[in-house]
């Protein structure tokens, strides 16, 4: 295949053992994962709290040095985008449909079935619900996203180096080491962790879609239908991918993030509107007030609470380290001409802010039927909770049918952006990879997301991103480590 490196040929075995594995014997691949996910969790949940705070306090501190008005890029350039179409990209890259999925369910589940700190359906429970789901969501996934797009942007546009992991650890290591086995290893790596948290996204997207229009029309909830939605999102995200970055990814980002915004202000309007403004404030104050105690909170001495920290904390910084060679590798791609502070404040802050609105909004509208009851929105499945909801309030019909169009736009953008990255891992980091080479990916991850959904193998995918990430997370230090040198090195080579 035309400019495929050897990154793309073993990527691409390993997905297929992967894919034959899940299809013949499941049972095996979720119990392997499964038990090496546990230890993990178990063994190494300092390492991620730790790890997760330091890259945060690293990111606040390069937004206030000297190097804040570091440009990404030549003295001359330019952003290629307008604010909002650059923001509406790395949202929809970086949280997207995932966004949705989560935004009713997991203040539900805190508050009504597994509080993380009180007796669940009390006040101080629904409480710490929506506060943990501002801390899972908020600046901590942010600054993990952050500081590998930033490295990667300054190492692209300053540096020259290929738009490859691998490419910023040369300062450290060497470019012969970087450009043999152990640099396509790391690249290897980022190909397949991107492969497996997309494919698991797509089996979601695809059931969430499904469940609601089953909630809707009756329409049978069923693998052949999920099917049917799988191949038409294939089809619109790989014509995206094709249309390039300045045309069907951003057009898509856009209209999506207009979309997604009429429907967070007809709920807001149309649900308990004063209740979930006093909830987003209230909230919002327990957010700044516990940032750090929540940041470092492990419960060594009470093995319930560490249990459910193992089953969300420490999964979802798991998760957010194994996503960020995607979203860290798009958003550096999109983010070129803007200083080391405007990045960072514009990558960590403003969509920090947009999901504690989301999961203010939806969250406490779910929380709201469910402490008064109205609804049990706990017995609703997680797919069709967000549905179970919209139902309660008036024009419930209209955003929910609106909600099935954000979630598949916001499937297609999340696909096509990790299409496109995944082209530039695996053509040594062009920026504007070949149409073969992000053709194939989009079917492979498309391939594999249809077999996860027919064998139950979901879970499987997910642990290997849990696995995949304890490496990335040591790879994101390296990485920092040889962004540091570099910048101090410019830096003395200007006095």
């Amino acid at each position: 295949m035309k400019k495929a490196t050897q990154v793309f040929w073993y990527a691409l075995a390993i997905s297929l053992i992967v894919v034959i594995w899940g299809a013949v014997a499941p049972e095996n691949l979720n119990s392997f994962t499964s038990n090496l996910t546990s230890q993990i969790l178990m063994d190494f949940g300092w390492f991620y709290l730790l790890v997760v705070i330091a890259i945060l306090l690293f990111c606040v501190y390069l937004m206030f040095s000297r190097f804040g008005n570091l440009k990404l890029g030549k003295k001359d350039d330019e952003p290629e985008f307008s604010r909002s179409s650059w923001f509406a990209m790395l949202f929809s890259a970086g949280m997207g449909m995932g966004l949705v999925f989560w935004t009713t369910a997991e203040p539900i589940s805190h508050a009504f079935i597994n509080s993380p700190l009180t007796e669940e359906g009390t006040d101080a429970a629904i409480k710490e619900a929506l506060k943990y789901s501002f801390f899972h969501w908020g600046i901590h996934a942010w600054a993990i996203y952050g500081i590998v797009g930033l490295i990667l942007a300054y190492f692209k546009f300053n540096r020259g180096a290929p738009g490859l992991i691998s490419a910023t650890l040369t300062p450290l290591f060497g470019e012969a080491l970087m450009r043999g086995a152990f640099g396509k290893l790391i690249d290897v790596l980022a190909v397949f962790a991107t492969i497996v948290g997309v494919a698991a996204t797509l089996g979601f997207g695809s059931a969430q879609i499904t469940g609601g229009l089953s909630f809707l029309f009756g329409t049978p909830n069923s693998f052949s239908i999920q099917l049917i939605v799988l191949a038409a999102a294939t089809i619109l995200f790989i014509w995206s991918a094709w249309s390039g970055i300045g045309r069907g990814i951003k057009y898509l980002s856009n209209i999506n993030m207009v979309l997604a915004i009429l429907l967070l202000i007809l709920l807001l309007f149309a649900g308990p509107t004063m209740y979930i403004l006093n909830m987003f404030t209230h909230t919002l104050g327990n957010y700044i007030s516990d940032f750090f105690k929540m940041s470092l909170r492990l419960a060594p001495l009470n093995e319930e609470n560490r249990s459910w920290i193992n089953s969300w904390t420490i999964f979802y910084w798991a998760w957010w380290i194994s996503w960020a060679p995607f979203v860290g590798i798009f958003i550096a791609r999109i983010s070129k001409g803007r200083t080391v502070k405007e990045f960072l404040l514009g990558v960590l802050l403003l969509p920090s802010l947009v999901c504690f609105i989301f999961f203010a909004v939806f969250g406490v509208s779910a929380l709201h039927l469910e402490q008064l009851g109205i609804a049990a929105i706990s017995e609703f499945t997680l797919e069709t909770s967000t549905f179970g909801v919209l139902a309660e309030y008036p024009l419930g019909t209209f955003m929910s049918m609106l909600t099935i169009f954000v979630i598949a736009i916001f499937f297609i953008t999340s696909a096509d952006s990790a299409t496109f990255v995944l082209g530039m891992l695996s053509t040594n980091g062009l920026l504007n990879p070949g149409n073969s080479v992000k053709i194939t990916w989009g079917i492979i991850q498309s391939t594999i997301a249809a077999v996860v959904v027919y064998f139950g193998g979901t879970q499987g995918l997910q642990n290997m991103l849990i696995i995949a990430a304890l490496p990335f997370a040591i790879v994101i230090i390296l990485m920092a480590i040889s962004f540091l040198k570099n910048i101090q090195s410019e830096a003395r080579s200007r006095r």
